[in-house]
């Protein structure tokens, strides 16, 4: 009972903190406006001016880091279990670069420029998104595999694939115009500006059905933590539920690409400090971590926005630099 009361205390405080960050995000930017004239704008009675930024620029914004931040957490914690690697994170082990790379792809042969992006293609970035980060897990898992699948070879081998695409990205960047080879350049970093309704509905299904989904296998993440050999023991199809879990983990950091770029490291810290609070069952686990992730990434892309202000920090950038001493710290802690 008291573990009852704690993860709804966590949920309660988790649901306040991303209120309250994004009340003060609303204020915040290049054009300040006032908690007042938010209301106000709000119930319908802002200027013309403050309702186009609002609902326009940062509305759209704030619900895109929420969703990538959640989709990405989420896929972090599926391969963290799956795997039994706590290094396991779509950005680290190459999945967020073969998501990368099929999107600049698909924008190189069908776009012209990433400028160019159609309303109707924002819905088929994602598509083309989960096949660049299939071919990259299919490939991943297959040289890893050896016996089994070894925790530190899986890393290193995700390393490679990593470095793979990330030369190939730059081939086809390279074939760009100096503008798009700098867009596609800050895209890649993690960026999320530019974005409004369009790509959070093109986002928003993906999460609203693959996380539900991966709440749903919570039990077969438990017994997988534990061990093939104790899964199996338990009663799982041990191979059959890995694929279909590298499945929803792969398409959670595919989608959350197709529109945020390679925004890594969320799904590396945040399962970390979501077990820390509410251990490891997956239950509690998966949606805990899907807010926290939610959190981190507006917090992220707060700070982004307003740090340098006028100019921006791509937001993949400020979590890396939290990100990356982290993965440093259980590295050496390993």
């Amino acid at each position: 009972m008291t573990s009852y009361k704690k993860n709804w205390t966590m949920v309660i405080g988790l649901i306040i903190a991303i209120i309250v960050t994004m009340l003060v995000s609303l204020n915040l930017g290049v054009m300040h406006i006032s908690p007042s004239e938010v209301f106000q704008t709000m119930t319908g009675n802002g200027s013309s001016q403050s309702h186009m930024v609002l609902f326009s620029f940062r509305l759209p914004r704030m619900f895109i880091a929420l969703l990538i931040g959640a989709g990405m957490a989420v896929s972090g914690a599926i391969l963290q279990s799956v795997t039994q690697n706590g290094l396991a994170d779509p950005g680290i082990i190459g999945i967020n670069a073969g998501a990368g790379f099929s999107v600049v792809l698909y924008i190189f042969f069908f776009q012209g420029a990433v400028s160019a992006v159609s309303d109707f293609s924002v819905f088929l970035l994602p598509i083309a998104s989960l096949l660049g980060s299939s071919v990259a897990a299919i490939l991943i898992y297959a040289i890893s595999w050896r016996n089994g699948i070894s925790p530190m070879r899986l890393v290193l081998v995700g390393i490679g694939i990593n470095s793979a695409f990330a030369a190939l990205i730059i081939i086809f960047q390279l074939k760009m115009d100096p503008k798009d080879f700098l867009r596609a350049t800050v895209w890649l970093s993690g960026n999320i500006s530019g974005t409004d309704w369009t790509y959070v509905l093109a986002l928003l299904p993906w999460i609203l059905i693959l996380i539900p989904m991966a709440i749903m296998k919570a039990g077969t993440l438990n017994s997988l933590h534990l061990g093939d050999d104790i899964a199996a023991g338990l009663g799982a199809h041990v191979e059959k539920e890995r694929r279909i879990l590298l499945f929803i983990a792969v398409a959670l950091a595919g989608a959350s690409v197709s529109v945020g770029g390679g925004i890594a490291f969320v799904g590396l810290v945040v399962p970390h400090l979501a077990r820390r609070i509410v251990g490891p069952m997956h239950g509690a686990l998966i949606p805990i971590t899907a807010m926290m992730g939610a959190l981190l990434l507006l917090l992220a892309d707060t700070i982004g926005r307003n740090i340098l202000s006028p100019s921006e920090i791509p937001v993949g950038l400020v979590v890396s630099v939290v990100g990356g001493s982290y993965f440093i710290y259980l590295l050496m802690k390993s």
